[in-house]
This record gives C-alpha cells, structure tokens and sequence, in this order.
C-alpha cells in the first residue's frame, strides 16, 4: 500500500514537471505545443528577459535602433511598476513587450492561483504603462508545471520559449561568448532568448549582453536574416 501511494505521488509529480524539461530536451517544447521558432522564413527573433533595466534597456535600445531591428521585450511587472515611462519607451521605438512575471519566481512551486495572481498582476501594470495588449508569456527560468501551461492556454495567452540562448545571465559568460552561443549556426525561425537586466542574473550582466548584441547583429546581416519582433 505504501509502495504504491509512493509510486503514484512520484508519477504525479514528474507529470507535474515534465513542462520544465521543454528548454533542455530537443522536440519537448514542439510536443507540448510550446512555441520556440517563429520569426518567418528571413527572420530571427531577438528576445530579452526580465527588463525593463535602466542601464541596460536603453543600451539594447540604441543598438538596435542604429541596426534597424526590432525586438521583443519580455517584462517583469515589478520592475514595470518602478519604471513605466521605460516600458513605454520600448514601444514608441518599434518593439513588441509581453510577459514574464511579476516576480521572478520557479512556476514549479507556485499554485495555479498563486501562479495566476502574479501574471495578472504583471499584466496589468504593462498594459498600463505601455498601451500594448499581451499576447505572449514566457516563464520565469522557462519553467512550466502542467497546470500553469494549461492555465496560460486558457487565459489565451501563447506561451513562449526559445530555440537559441546566450547564456549571458551566467558570471562567466563574456560578449564573444554570448554572441557564439547565441548566433553560431543560426537560421532562420530562430527564437533568440537574451537579457537586458541583471535583476535575477550575475550582476553586470546586462552590459555583457549589451556589449554581444552588435556581434549578433553583424552575424545576422552576414547571414542575410534580419532581427525582428515576435509575429503575433
């Protein structure tokens, strides 16, 4: 009886967490209908996690408008609340902004509800601040338990991965670094997950990434793709 109330917590809870796998495991993220390529058949799409930062947002911003992309900003709603006329920046400069969370935390420990109230909360503090409707969520970590991805479905938001990443939020990272992981070999489709802030990641990291992105702009131009926004 005890052998086999064991086996069935153990098989609810890898059930419960099979969705975290999605970012490591090649074909999870397209099995569990989880979008990680979508940029069109020239493009790459170029993503940045857990802004908006006052240093480092702007930085991204200066260098893609100097390039002529555009990108998508995936937000943190308490930092939104500390700086609104930021997030409304990105979009006035062209860029598409969706959401991350509220606070930065693993859905694998959060309830639906609890998981429910952060997202909502975030949503309405970017909404507020930029006038821009969500339509994407990527996860915190790029984690999701079950029911926080059949809760994200229902809500009617797409839920968003990637298929490339720098690494940058990593102490060790370096801009040649994250401008190889995250450009080497690129083709078209490719979702590009990177990060304009260092709230949640190594401190200083933003200026790694900031210092990478012309490096992965200059191997897109080489390449003929062109960085642009998410396709809604």
């Amino acid at each position: 009886m005890i052998r086999a109330l064991a086996a069935g917590v153990a098989t609810a809870a890898a059930a419960h967490a099979v969705p975290a796998l999605a970012p490591v495991v090649p074909g999870l993220a397209g099995a569990l209908g989880v979008e990680a390529r979508d940029a069109g058949s020239d493009g790459v799409a170029l993503t940045f996690d857990d802004g908006p930062h006052p240093q480092g947002t702007p930085a991204v911003l200066e260098t893609l408008r100097e390039a002529g992309a555009t990108a998508t900003f995936f937000l943190a709603g308490e930092q939104v609340a500390r700086r609104p006329a930021l997030a409304a920046e990105i979009v006035a400069a062209g860029h598409r902004v969706e959401l991350h969370c509220h606070r930065h935390r693993n859905l694998l420990r959060l309830t639906v509800t609890e998981f429910l109230d952060d997202a909502e909360r975030a949503r309405a503090a970017i909404e507020d601040a930029t006038g821009q409707a969500i339509a994407d969520y990527r996860p915190p970590y790029g984690i999701f338990s079950t029911a926080t991805l059949r809760a994200v479905r229902r809500r009617g938001w797409r839920p968003v991965l990637w298929s490339r990443w720098g690494r940058d939020w990593s102490q060790r990272a370096t801009e040649q670094s994250i401008a190889h992981r995250a450009s080497a070999g690129i083709r078209a489709g490719d979702v590009v997950l990177l990060h304009d802030a260092d709230y949640y990641s190594a401190r200083g990291s933003w200026m790694r990434t900031a210092a990478a992105l012309p490096l992965i702009l200059t191997e897109l131009e080489k390449t003929g793709l062109k960085a642009v926004s998410l396709r809604r």
